[in-house]
């Protein structure tokens, strides 16, 4: 089985996210693709410190419908920091037959490097990297750490870089949707509308629970 894995914090999670997993699905034949919220992202605080419960329900209610899309508490269920890597070995344990495939934003890749133990992820699985319209990569070789280049060839097709572990790193533009998550945030505590931003369902969640609306 081809499994694609989204990570973020989705605070919340918006229509560029669920495009972006339907977009590689597609591209990539992949059999499912599993959303995991993160439960105490390691990088930077949590805007307005929302708990995982919202954030996970707003994922379940964003997905709901999609048979190829799920989401996992995996994060929440470990503790502590949520490390990529801790996830993403987890996820190999439980699945040792089947391909990974980690799905990040091109803002991200430029910043692998500064991952805790970021060369372990290239041998864990393979790597989709999707072009953020703010952080375009020409090519995913010329924003690799220096220190892990050399692991790295060409595929024959031009279009992937194959890791010595034989996992790959692949790289697809973008989808022309600029919305992120601190806009949407923004936008409510100024009470405008996150219509055509967000699934219907979890708008309303959002303007049920009161989320974000004091900052």
């Amino acid at each position: 089985m081809d499994i694609g894995i989204i990570g973020g914090t989705f605070n919340p999670v918006h229509l560029a996210h669920l495009r972006i997993a339907e977009e590689v699905r597609d591209e990539f034949s992949l059999d499912m693709v599993l959303f995991i919220p993160a439960a105490e992202p390691p990088h930077k605080p949590l805007a307005g410190d929302l708990p995982f419960a919202d954030r996970f329900e707003m994922v379940r209610l964003a997905i709901a419908g999609n048979p190829f899309f799920t989401v996992s508490d995996i994060e929440q269920q470990r503790g502590g920091k949520s490390y990529s890597i801790d996830t993403l070995r987890m996820l190999r344990e439980w699945h040792p037959d089947d391909a990974l495939n980690f799905i990040i934003g091109s803002d991200s890749f430029m910043d692998i490097g500064t991952w805790r133990e970021y060369q372990a992820i290239f041998a864990c699985c393979n790597i989709i990297v999707v072009q953020r319209p703010r952080s375009v990569v020409d090519a995913p070789e010329r924003v690799l750490p220096a220190a892990i280049a050399g692991q790295f060839s060409s595929g024959s097709d031009g279009r992937h870089l194959i890791h010595c572990s034989g996992n790959s790193v692949y790289y697809k533009e973008g989808i022309p949707l600029d919305i992120s998550s601190s806009t949407i945030r923004d936008l409510v505590r100024r009470g405008r509308s996150i219509r055509y931003l967000v699934p219907e369902a979890v708008g309303q969640y959002i303007q049920e629970k009161r989320l974000y609306h004091n900052g």
